[in-house]
């Protein structure tokens, strides 16, 4: 179908998007998806970071393991230039962790549970706030994202009732629950690129309007661009959609990526009935 997906392998514009993702930092966030740009202080971000961690500013004698665990080192009172709060990432484990996704979870950044291993779903959980703060969306935790995180960043909506809300400037989707965001997902929409399907040239694109859920596929469901993890179609061919792969930037033929694991969430808690609502806008 025109507007179909790939599910699984093909990424689009790998380089060109890398390029822009080391030249140009968070996308805009867009209309009716408000979070405030984070700035700031060292000894700012530092204080942020001590609120989410638990840590305390290394200017004494001890510091925290990156790889989890409160593992102290023996530290010679550094300079005020070089407190060393290293970024939490892929792969850190431990209670700072579990810190970190609580609240990314009671700010509605869903992450699954909270279980001190820094995985795929608290990179995407990350990324997803990195895109409402307006910081560069790279899915590590650094100081920059605790000072957002201890502010309570989050996105906002302009829209009421329930929903399912796709902001294709700031590359979210928002579950809108009574006119409040309850949950809010890093996605990967329309890179803009062409492509070939079926020996016709087209241009990657997601239609924006308003839009229901007409069909899902409880599984995965194969096209003439690939295969899409348990499908919600909300405008013919287009659905969101789980995938392996949803970067911080646009990247999709047309639908909007999700993880598999945020997939299964929302088909557990039927969040996307056939019949509900869909908004995409810029």
């Amino acid at each position: 179908m025109p507007g179909q997906d790939e599910g699984t392998g093909f990424i689009m514009g790998m380089t060109a998007r890398l390029a822009k993702a080391a030249l140009g930092g968070a996308l805009a966030v867009g209309v009716g998806i408000g979070g405030a740009a984070v700035a700031g202080s060292t000894s700012t971000d530092a204080a942020a970071w001590d609120r989410i961690t638990g840590t305390s500013s290394p200017t004494g004698t001890s510091s925290t393991s990156s790889t989890g665990g409160d593992v102290p080192e023996v530290q010679a009172s550094p300079p005020a230039t070089t407190v060393g709060r290293t970024p939490l990432g892929p792969g850190d484990r431990g209670a700072r962790v579990i810190r970190l996704q609580k609240r990314l979870t009671e700010l509605g950044y869903w992450n699954g549970k909270a279980d001190g291993t820094y995985g795929e779903l608290t990179s995407q959980a990350v990324l997803a706030l990195q895109k409402a703060a307006d910081l560069a969306p790279d899915g590590v935790a650094g100081s920059k994202t605790m000072k957002a995180l201890a502010e309570g960043v989050r996105p906002t909506t302009t829209a009421s009732g329930d929903l399912v809300e796709i902001d294709i400037s700031s590359q979210l989707l928002l579950v809108v629950r009574d006119g409040r965001v309850a949950m809010t997902f890093n996605t990967s929409t329309a890179s803009g690129e062409t492509y070939v399907s079926q020996g016709e040239t087209r241009v990657a694109y997601t239609p924006r309007g308003d839009y229901r859920v007409g069909r899902t596929v409880n599984g995965p469901d194969t096209g003439p661009l690939g295969t899409l993890y348990r499908p919600r179609y909300f405008n013919g061919g287009y659905a969101v959609h789980g995938a392996p792969y949803i970067p911080g930037y646009p990247a999709s033929h047309g639908c909007a990526r999700l993880s598999n694991a945020a997939m299964d969430m929302i088909w557990a808690k039927d969040l996307m009935p056939v019949g509900s609502r869909v908004l995409v806008h810029d």
